[in-house]
């Protein structure tokens, strides 16, 4: 794209949002909002990417969040989601617009949209992001937890800026109906051929509830210990009707869904109680949990980090306590 040592000229800030159902996803409206105070510093505009069959009132929810302008692709071949077809309209566009910064949602589709858009406009991308900072110099601070702590990310060179993050990290911007904008159509390219095509979206039915927007929610990790702890573990959320969340390691060892993990490159959730079962607390699950009202861990080694989050500790085999709690809850209930 851009080489920031011959071209000095900031174009707009702009997000590829995401509708379902004539309504944009709440991540879009998230970076819609922090698209307008990066746009504010830089005094640019904020430009939206809306792709779909039917968008309804999705550019005018998104010129409410704070867009000034909102291109827009509507097309029966846009009805689900095509990752070729997006990434060419999308960097046929920024070879024309010189956006500075482009933000994604860290959802299904932007963790596969966004490598690809990075790659083919030769610039630098950063994943699950769990804050952006301007800089006074008009470089984007990337930070992302690792190593425990925190690490900053720069793209001093090249652009645009490009950075993918996760629901819930910023706050949904209030919706001003009175603010105005563009709307400008995109015209679809022409004889693109496709090497992969979605033919079909099946939604996996689940009896649980979403972590995405439970106020109460049990997250289990190693320390169950095996497919027998985890299941105690499920039946103590199911005891406290709560949303069941994990860690890594119950992805990797196959207890617990992808959908289901909570962290950097998981889900933000913020619940009003988090019961932590069986894990360490580590920086990369803990930074997925904003604003919980009570916490509670429970964890057979006194030193783990995970007690220095939370309000209440129980230094205990979770294998243990568990199903000890669950006998407890159930003759409380009786």
């Amino acid at each position: 794209m851009r080489d920031m040592n011959r071209e000095t000229n900031k174009g707009a800030v702009w997000v590829a949002a995401e509708i379902k159902d004539c309504t944009v996803q709440p991540v879009s409206l998230q970076l819609v909002g922090k698209a307008r105070e990066l746009a504010d510093q830089l005094e640019v505009d904020v430009e939206i990417l809306l792709f779909g069959d039917q968008l309804g009132d999705g550019p005018g929810q998104l010129i409410a969040a704070g867009a000034d302008t909102v291109y827009t692709a509507e097309s029966k071949d846009l009805k689900m989601y095509q990752a070729e077809l997006y990434a060419e309209i999308i960097c046929t566009l920024a070879e024309d617009k010189h956006p500075e910064i482009i933000l994604l949602g860290s959802t299904f589709i932007g963790r596969e949209l966004a490598p690809i858009v990075a790659a083919r406009l030769d610039t630098g991308l950063t994943a699950h992001c769990i804050n952006l900072v301007l800089g006074d110099d008009g470089i984007l601070d990337q930070q992302i937890p690792a190593y425990g702590g925190l690490i900053s990310i720069l793209c001093p060179e090249r652009r645009p800026q490009m950075a993918t993050v996760a629901g819930g990290v910023f706050p949904t911007p209030e919706l001003d109906r009175s603010r105005s904008g563009e709307v400008v159509p995109l015209c679809m390219p022409d004889n693109l051929e496709l090497r992969v095509r979605t033919v079909e979206v099946i939604e996996e039915e689940s009896e649980e509830q979403l972590i995405d927007s439970a106020s109460f929610i049990v997250a289990g990790g190693a320390g169950a210990g095996d497919g027998a702890g985890w299941e105690k573990i499920r039946e103590l959320s199911l005891l406290l009707n709560a949303a069941l969340g994990c860690t890594r390691p119950a992805v990797d060892e196959g207890w617990a869904e992808l959908e289901t993990m909570i962290g950097q490159s998981g889900k933000m959730v913020s619940p009003q109680f988090y019961m932590g079962v069986g894990l360490s607390g580590e920086l990369q699950h803990m930074v997925g949990i904003k604003g919980a009202q009570v916490m509670v861990a429970i964890n057979n080694d006194p030193k783990s980090p995970v007690f220095e989050q939370v309000n209440y500790g129980v230094v205990e085999d979770c294998r243990t306590f568990t199903p000890l709690l669950i006998e407890k809850i159930k003759a409380y209930n009786e």
